[in-house]
């Protein structure tokens, strides 16, 4: 065999444009991360494009991988995210018409027009809402 015949070749480029698919545990764990492994390790993809795409369940299931070098830190979470956070939270949360509660899950306001303790009685848990004036959830 000739030093001509040898072709340096990127296992993470497949050269006609498209992402090489790895089964699941085939792909590099020290070279590649899905979004979910990234954040585990403080890290964001960055603006970087996928590199390659990891598959289970027959296909079913699959995640883009990233390079774990061209990853940034994450951004330190500043009052003023924090507090955009709980708004955007408020907003998806439902607040009881009568007692004025803020629940953490859907309320059965068009069927019942409160929640169930003012409906019916039923006691609710006490950590699965905030007591008014449901103001914000800061930690500082």
């Amino acid at each position: 065999m000739d030093d001509r015949d040898l072709v340096d070749v990127d296992p993470y480029d497949p050269g006609d444009g498209s992402l090489p698919v790895f089964r699941w545990t085939q792909a590099g764990r020290e070279v590649l991360a899905t979004r979910r492994q990234l954040r585990e390790m403080r890290l964001h993809p960055g603006g970087q494009e996928p590199v390659a795409r990891i598959e289970c369940r027959g296909g079913r299931r699959w995640a883009w991988l990233y390079r774990i070098d061209r990853a940034l830190p994450k951004l330190p979470m500043t009052l003023a995210k924090e507090a955009a956070l709980d708004r955007a939270m408020a907003a998806r949360q439902t607040s009881c018409p009568a007692c004025h509660r803020r629940y953490f899950h859907c309320l059965p306001l068009r069927s019942l027009g409160s929640c169930l303790e003012c409906s019916n009685g039923t006691p609710a848990d006490p950590a699965s809402y905030i007591a008014p004036p449901a103001t914000h959830l800061l930690a500082a």
